[in-house]
């Protein structure tokens, strides 16, 4: 079975509004707060590896931290009408040529210093 990523994405994100509109909570997601909240769910994520290795950490906490950041930047995104797939796509492109194969292969360093 093959299945569009895109169609996901966008099934998702209208789960999260379907969520979000029967609990009249639009009134409190505009950027600033959504932006906030995406920090928020991100610091949430990292304290699951606080003080441990990673493999110590708990998947179903990462799962479920990880969606909250989904979320929050799903919902960003629907806010200024980004398409997921494509501000992703796009960022690759720009990732590609700041981090040529030749040169970032296998490095940690940033593109500047490449």
């Amino acid at each position: 079975m093959t299945t569009n990523s895109h169609s996901d994405i966008q099934e998702i994100i209208q789960q999260i509004l379907k969520f979000r509109d029967e609990r009249d909570w639009a009134q409190f997601h505009d950027a600033r707060n959504l932006a906030m909240c995406l920090n928020v769910e991100a610091s949430e994520l990292l304290e699951v590896f606080l003080w441990k290795n990673p493999e110590e950490a708990k998947i179903e906490k990462i799962e479920e931290e990880l969606a909250d950041v989904f979320y929050a930047a799903f919902l960003l995104a629907e806010k200024y009408g980004f398409d997921v797939k494509e501000i992703i796509e796009k960022k690759l492109v720009k990732n590609a040529e700041k981090y040529p194969i030749e040169k970032a292969l296998g490095s940690n360093k940033k593109y500047d210093e490449l």
